[in-house]
């Protein structure tokens, strides 16, 4: 699945709580979230706007 490059981190971890994932942690500035539909999956995000051609 491809992201849209103007989501920042905070609307990401917004739509993910909306798809059964909740907090379980934060360390720093990044949020560590977590579902346990269809098996345990976590996912860290960062709350800052995500650059990914910064990431290529």
């Amino acid at each position: 699945m491809k992201l849209p490059r103007n989501l920042s981190g905070t609307d990401l971890a917004i739509v993910l709580t909306k798809l059964g994932y909740a907090v379980t942690r934060q360390k720093g500035s990044h949020i560590r979230m977590t579902t346990e539909h269809d098996g345990v999956h976590h996912v860290t995000v960062p709350p800052f706007p995500i650059n990914r051609q910064s990431i290529l």
